[in-house]
């Protein structure tokens, strides 16, 4: 798949996921959020006002620190695909 590609995808996945109505469990949510910002470079702290969720994120972003950009928004494309099979 070319960049120019999974770009396009990786945009694609993120609307579909940022119009997506229903409650998703926690953890689906930790992970898409580390893939988030892997896939976009941005490693500043997590903004939550709660200290238990930005410990949360910190961690979701600890655990996928070793996958490339490009990986990154391939897995964010790959759960946004399995809410899609859902709907």
């Amino acid at each position: 798949m070319t960049d120019e590609i999974l770009h396009k995808n990786f945009e694609e996945a993120v609307a579909f996921v940022n119009s997506y109505e229903e409650a998703l469990p926690a953890d689906f949510l930790l992970k898409l959020y580390a893939y988030f910002k892997i896939a976009n470079r941005n490693f500043g702290n997590p903004g939550s006002k709660t200290p238990l969720i930005n410990a949360f994120k910190a961690n979701a972003l600890i655990q996928a620190q070793n996958i490339s950009r490009e990986e990154a928004m391939q897995s964010y494309i790959d759960l946004a695909n399995t809410l899609k099979k859902k709907s």
